[in-house]
């Protein structure tokens, strides 16, 4: 049994944050019912195509485990069987532009009188305010929720990051709530929306960096490098390379072989605690009882002489020597891995968090699995559904509706 069997999503999302929360309900067994036009599909069916007429990876790597069924919201006899299936499902999700589903004629007051028990779950771009209308893309709400602004180089241009923590990131917040829904409905009997704003959930995974704002009312970021550097704080938190944001200094430093590889690099922190390992495998056994360098805070001013020293050291060795030798001695470090090393560590496949997946049009492709791991629930990785491929089937047996309903709907063009 898995740990939502017996839900039913009506999956209306599309392209990225609305599928990975949906994606993510399905692993955990929900019965998803992907909602897409007939004839059109996801938009993300045809974008960044690596094989000519093939549903492309944007599109398989996001929907696993669902069913698709494809309907003609706009004709009547579509308005009719969506109106079925939002009373015979537990949850609405969807990631249209804002009171997309109002103007259909499904706003909130009309979903819950069709079915008091729904939820109704939509991911926005911005929560209430002077931008809640607007339309927001992945890069835009890291921009609006801060991660740009400290990210990158005190000297350069704000930078966004390669994880997608704008779309994906609100889908796995969205997912969340869905759930905290469901189990609230448990006591309440009764449905709830819930709303995620991409923004809001940027902003929630940058939290240190607005705990760091109210810090520097107070004083300079002693642990930014900058400090050290003698470069005076502006009134913002500013962008920090890669330093540590946890409070122990940590910086990326070259490994053996950096010259002709890009990512033989490895994270290092000098966490307090470890000092002294640290002060003996580089070669500087005297750090250790010198007042300059033995407390944290005499530590700071001389960050980047200590890191110099450190990569000194680390470009005499791999970056997997590297974590061997610094592990057992329990300081912390870790290589910087590349998707195409990532890709073929066998440990990943092991615990599911890669997958190999069999398409029948576009045959093997390697995919993330459920990153979180339920003893009693474990996760099934299924293919990605072709469009429309499950209509008949989801007609019958979640609406209870006839072969010859079906053909009607069909010469209708509502399905």
């Amino acid at each position: 049994m898995k740990a939502l069997d017996g839900v039913k999503i009506l999956d209306m999302t599309h392209v990225q944050s609305g599928p990975t929360c949906t994606q993510l309900l399905a692993w955990f067994g929900a019965d998803v019912i992907k909602v897409e036009r007939p004839g059109v599909g996801d938009a993300t069916r045809g974008q960044l195509r690596d094989i000519p007429d093939v549903d492309s990876l944007y599109f398989t790597m996001l929907n696993h485990n669902k069913r698709s069924v494809t309907l003609n919201t706009k004709d009547e006899k579509g308005k009719e069987i969506f109106t079925r299936f939002i009373k015979e499902c537990d949850v609405m999700v969807e990631n249209f532009a804002p009171g997309a589903l109002g103007r259909m004629g499904f706003g909130w007051d009309k979903i819950q009188e069709l079915n008091p028990r729904m939820i109704y779950a939509s991911v926005k771009g911005f929560g209430p305010g002077p931008f809640a209308d607007c339309k927001v893309y992945e890069n835009v709400a890291q921009c609006a929720g801060g991660s740009a602004s400290t990210t990158g180089n005190l000297d350069g241009t704000p930078m966004v990051t390669g994880a997608q923590i704008g779309d994906s990131g609100t889908g796995l917040h969205l997912a969340l709530g869905i759930v905290t829904a469901l189990f609230q409905r448990e006591t309440s009997g009764k449905g709830q929306r819930v709303e995620c704003a991409m923004q809001d959930s940027v902003l929630n995974l940058c939290r240190v960096k607005l705990r760091d704002q109210q810090r520097l009312q107070h004083g300079p970021l002693n642990e930014y490098s900058q400090f050290g550097e003698g470069i005076s704080f502006g009134d913002a938190t500013p962008r920090a390379g890669n330093d540590s944001g946890g409070g122990q200094p940590g910086r990326i430093l070259k490994c053996r072989g950096w010259e002709t590889d890009p990512d033989a690099y490895t994270y290092f922190i000098t966490q307090a605690a470890v000092w002294k390992n640290i002060c003996d495998v580089i070669g500087k056994p005297d750090w250790k009882e010198n007042p300059d360098y033995a407390k944290p805070v005499n530590r700071l001013p001389k960050l980047n002489e200590i890191f110099g020293a450190i990569e000194d050291w680390t470009m005499t060795k791999t970056k997997f020597e590297v974590m061997d030798i610094c592990n057992a001695l329990n300081i912390p470090v870790g290589p910087i891995l590349s998707m195409k090393e990532i890709s073929e560590d066998e440990s990943l496949r092991q615990t599911g968090t890669i997958v190999d997946v069999e398409h029948p049009e576009r045959g093997n492709y390697l995919t993330v699995g459920n990153p979180i791991k339920l003893s009693d629930s474990p996760s099934d990785v299924l293919r990605s559904p072709l469009l429309g491929e499950h209509t008949d089937e989801i007609l019958k047996d979640v609406l209870g509706m006839s072969d010859a309903d079906i053909a009607e709907a069909k010469e209708m063009g509502a399905v």
